[in-house]
């Protein structure tokens, strides 16, 4: 095989993993949304809707404790983060009632936010009962990446939760963030809707529900 015929091979393999891991569409989104156009797909989810196994951390899981984060502890973990807005990381902060941090020695590895309010997503509002609890935003730091570390903080906090009479969990996975829904596939979450949301330069703002799952 020549060297031309073998690049042209790889960059069609590039091309295939692109359209398979929904990478194609994500991209055409993004640059839709430079013009003032946004068409968001996301799924409405039940997370551990059956219940799981504890996931296994790659390593040592006793080096490891879950414990409450402060505003003050997320500002200064979160600042080397690329592209976070820190004013809206403390805003989601402020309307939330819990986020959890993996520790691990005395550096965070992971966090969370949690809700126990109703979820405001682009003004469609999902309501929140007593006994549930909505997972918001989640954050592992890269070099604890590639240890189920995601999976292993997400199962930690269904039991903080359950002990605090919330048994019912909920979050929001956007179609195209496949590494999301595959690690909450790992916790038996299911989708419970699919909706897409269009923005049109910001003057028709609109939320369409495309399907509902049943058992």
């Amino acid at each position: 095989m020549s060297i031309k015929e073998s690049r042209k091979i790889s960059r069609v393999k590039r091309f295939s993993n692109v359209i398979k891991n929904g990478m194609f569409l994500y991209g055409v989104k993004n640059r839709l949304s430079r013009i003032g156009i946004t068409i968001m797909p996301y799924y409405w989810v039940q997370e551990e809707y059956e219940p799981c196994a504890e996931p296994q951390i790659k390593g040592d899981a006793s080096e490891f404790k879950v414990r409450e984060l402060n505003l003050d502890e997320l500002m200064f973990v979160s600042k080397g983060i690329d592209n976070l807005r820190l004013d809206l990381l403390e805003k989601e902060y402020k309307e939330c009632s819990l986020c959890l941090g993996l520790e691990h020695n005395n550096q965070i590895a992971a966090y969370m936010i949690i809700g126990n309010k109703d979820v405001n997503c682009k003004d469609k509002i999902f309501p929140i009962k007593n006994n549930e609890a909505y997972l918001s935003s989640m954050w592992t730091f890269h070099e604890y990446r590639g240890r189920n570390l995601a999976p292993y903080l997400r199962y930690k906090s269904y039991q903080v939760l359950k002990e605090q009479g919330r048994d019912t969990k909920y979050s929001i996975s956007e179609y195209f963030n496949k590494s999301t829904i595959k690690f909450k596939n790992k916790l038996n979450s299911k989708h419970l809707q699919l909706y897409v949301y269009c923005d049109l330069f910001g003057k028709w703002k609109k939320h369409y529900l495309l399907k509902s799952y049943t058992d």
